[in-house]
């Protein structure tokens, strides 16, 4: 991960702040001892949804600056100055009940404010005039500070569409450097933009399935260097072992429905993954898994708790449970990606591995082995 990081750095350009998003659980991989690790590597600030995930990093020990992307509740204006996490300005009345939160902070506390513009995404900021006004009433309120103007990228395999939204940026920008307002850091490139060549940096990027060692699943058909793109390592694999494997013999119905039988005496191993851990129910007889450097089917309907895999085929001694099954990631010359998966479920690679449930352990590993664990109940690094 730390690799990827570097590399998003050199591709950002010299001096250009790195401001990796760690939101959704840092993708499904950890919030926490993913952020601890990104900023011992040197990443500037993070990118989170919501207030409860900043707050999360701090309880956690992150130091480094923390942005809400999205607006925050105004009550919860005192709880981020408090602990210096900034939040998302993108609509009027949100706005109006959050200067009024931070007019009556206590003097000793400010509220760092971010303006997210509406370039052309549909989905948040201020657009044309109204990022002028809006720029003007946060940089003038008590309690709080411009600390950040920023859009979103719809479609960066569209040069044309990217080339508009960027223009209309940069009038905003315009207007209110005229309207004599201090301009504040301005960011906008995301992982696509970063891994397309002519990504403006402006003063700070915003890096997220990237630094996951994933690229987004629409620059498969863009201009994108297959170079850079084999740089990129995949962070997250997700392995088990069965809690059984038997014999069954022809005809017999696998898990729920069920939706496969047998039709010869099988060896299936059932794996303790389901779709409450994230192993969606679309993928039922849909996916395989590894075991052995061998690709086996995933038979029968994903239930809460297991799948089930045929591994009748599999060489050698019978398949038991102390065999190890790769669902995600890579088994010798094997290699299951999110993005496969992805494409079997009809969604993007962000989905597959956001989805990842907290109650799946996750096992944190440098060159020099294992060098951290979280569980539900705890956590180690």
């Amino acid at each position: 991960m730390t690799g990827n990081l570097r590399l998003l750095g050199r591709l950002a350009g010299p001096g250009v702040p790195l401001r990796p998003v760690v939101k959704a659980d840092a993708y499904g991989h950890g919030a926490v001892p993913i952020a601890l690790a990104l900023e011992a590597a040197g990443a500037d600030g993070f990118c989170v949804a919501a207030i409860d995930e900043g707050l999360e990093l701090r309880a956690g020990g992150v130091e480094r600056p923390i942005l809400v992307l999205y607006p925050v509740p105004a009550r919860w204006a005192a709880e981020a100055a408090r602990n210096r996490i900034a939040v998302t300005a993108g609509d009027p009345v949100l706005l109006d009940e959050l200067l009024a939160s931070a007019a009556s902070l206590s003097k000793d506390l400010l509220l760092d404010i971010e303006l997210e513009i509406e370039t052309g995404l549909g989905r948040g900021g201020f657009a044309g005039g109204a990022s002028v006004d809006a720029a003007r009433r946060i940089a003038m309120a008590s309690g709080c500070r411009l600390m950040g103007l920023w859009t979103h990228l719809q479609a960066i395999e569209d040069p044309a569409g990217t080339a508009i939204q960027v223009d209309r940026f940069e009038a905003v920008i315009d207007a209110i450097v005229r309207a004599g307002i201090e301009l504040p850091p301005r960011h906008v490139a995301a992982s696509a933009a970063l891994l397309v060549d002519g990504a403006a940096a402006y003063d700070g990027v915003r890096p997220g399935l990237a630094v996951y060692g994933l690229a987004p699943d629409e620059l498969r058909e863009a201009a994108i260097s297959t170079a850079i793109v084999d740089r990129l390592r995949p962070v997250m694999s997700l392995i088990c072992r069965p809690v059984r494997v038997a014999d069954l013999p022809p005809g017999w119905g696998i898990g729920y429905g069920p939706t496969f039988r047998t039709t010869r005496p099988s060896r299936i191993a059932t794996l303790p993954v389901g779709y409450g851990d994230g192993w969606s129910r679309q993928l039922s007889n849909r996916a395989s898994a590894l075991v052995r450097g061998r690709r086996v089917p995933l038979v029968g309907n994903v239930a809460m708790d297991a799948v089930m895999a045929d591994v009748t085929d599999v060489p050698g001694p019978p398949v038991s449970v102390a065999d190890e099954f790769v669902l995600l990631g890579s088994d010798g010359s094997q290699q299951i990606a999110a993005a496969e998966l992805a494409q079997e479920r009809n969604t993007n690679s962000w989905e597959t591995v956001a989805a990842m449930a907290r109650r799946l352990p996750r096992v944190y590993h440098a060159a020099a082995g294992p060098v951290g664990l979280r569980t539900l109940t705890e956590r180690r690094i």
